[in-house]
């Protein structure tokens, strides 16, 4: 059988004729006789009872129509993807952030985004920056953001923002009345760390170092979002992206500035040698749009 023959027996059980098929499909009625005969040879069973003077469907028609409906549902859903992929590019768009943007940032891109192209399939993943730099160097995903830390071997870059450590706290730590904390205020107490390849995390370090401080790690963690769960849990103060401690403050935290400045610095990561689709370019004018908040 062949997709013509099929669209004919199509147009005849939906129009109820040979003749309004005919008319539907721009054929000549023979022409449609003969394209349904053909398909009743290949599929080894009668599609319409003929002796009333009318082609109506058998019960085995009935049975075969629905399986054509549900591949002409396929068919409309390929149209549709190739339209998508000719006025973008590509009917889907695959986004990887480190963890500290995605639950700020990130949502309100994609929420920006989505409304633009609501169409358009969206994949994101929170990932270690150095997986997203992997997941983008290998094409699997279309755009990432992550720390500055990374080795940018077999990416395009460019600087995304940088974000002013803060302090987070317990509402009621010691710390609190400062306005502003410095290194020796950290001494002896308990602190929730980065991980120690985390370039804030050696800033942070080396500064400790120079001024004899040596806060008491009791966890370290890669992610600034954890942090703020840590903190907001009482097990001690850390140093966060301010964005990333936006749903805790005023509830079970609150976060000083920390001198001197720190910052966590974040670049924009795309595939090497390829030139970006138009969703890719719209949604990276989402990101670009929100990076100061």
């Amino acid at each position: 059988m062949n997709l013509r023959q099929i669209e004919v027996f199509h147009a005849v059980v939906t129009t109820g004729t040979a003749s309004r098929a005919a008319e539907l499909l721009r054929i000549s009625q023979p022409a449609v006789s003969k394209a349904v005969m053909e398909l009743e040879r290949q599929v080894g069973f009668e599609l319409f009872d003929r002796s009333s003077g009318r082609m109506l469907p058998t019960v085995e028609a009935r049975l075969f129509f629905r399986e054509v409906e549900a591949s002409f549902s396929g068919l409309t859903h390929l149209k549709a993807a190739a339209a998508r992929i000719r006025d973008f590019g590509s009917g889907q768009i695959r986004i990887a952030s480190l963890s500290a943007l995605s639950t700020n940032i990130m949502p309100r891109a994609l929420r920006n985004f989505q409304k633009r192209h609501p169409d358009v399939a969206i994949t994101f993943q929170a990932r270690m920056s150095s997986m997203v730099k992997d997941l983008v160097a290998s094409g699997q995903f279309d755009v990432g953001i992550a720390a500055d830390e990374i080795d940018l071997a077999g990416v395009e870059s460019q600087p995304f923002a940088d974000y002013r450590v803060a302090i987070a706290m317990p509402i009621g730590h010691p710390l609190e009345e400062k306005s502003v904390i410095r290194p020796e205020d950290l001494q002896g107490q308990d602190f929730i760390a980065l991980s120690p390849e985390d370039t804030t995390r050696r800033q942070a370090d080396q500064i400790f170092s120079e001024h004899g401080v040596l806060p008491k790690i009791v966890l370290e963690t890669p992610y600034s979002t954890t942090i703020c769960a840590m903190v907001d849990a009482g097990l001690g103060c850390g140093m966060v992206n301010p964005l990333t401690a936006e749903p805790y403050l005023g509830k079970g935290l609150t976060l000083r500035p920390f001198e001197p400045a720190i910052h966590f610095r974040t670049l924009l990561l795309l595939p090497p040698d390829i030139k970006p689709s138009r969703i890719v370019r719209d949604f990276v004018y989402e990101l670009m749009k929100l990076r100061s908040l």
